[in-house]
């Protein structure tokens, strides 16, 4: 399984074009693609109308979803004290990836730095 990240979630909606429209595309045709609250929050957030909120929602959440517990809290706490200086979402998604034993898709690099983590690459076309 594969979670993806923000990052490649924007020009999936944006961009009908994009190399991480096709890549996506062929995730969720495969059932690869599994889908985390905090990606949902992010997205949400960048919503201008109800419907495109509604919209959202709807096809995001028809997708495998992994709940944070109390486990993926403590994991985040444990990748945060080895001295990774990240945002506290992304360090969310590296706990549940680690623990689901899934890739993260994104284009923010600094996914390498998280021991432990590993990263989707989609083949180029």
């Amino acid at each position: 399984m594969v979670i993806a990240d923000t990052s490649v979630w924007i020009p999936f909606f944006n961009r009908p074009d994009s190399p991480e429209k096709t890549a996506l595309d062929l995730l969720i045709d495969a059932d690869e693609v599994a889908f985390v609250g905090v990606v949902l929050a992010e997205l949400l957030q960048g919503c201008r109308t109800p419907s495109e909120r509604e919209a959202l929602s709807d096809a995001l959440l028809a997708l495998p979803y992994y709940e944070v517990t109390q486990s993926t809290w403590s994991q985040t706490g444990d990748l945060s004290a080895q001295g990774i200086t990240l945002p506290l979402s992304d360090l969310i998604i590296a706990a549940l990836a680690i623990e689901r034993d899934c890739r993260i898709y994104s284009l923010d690099t600094h996914f390498k730095k998280i021991p432990g983590v590993h990263l989707y690459l989609p083949a180029s076309s």
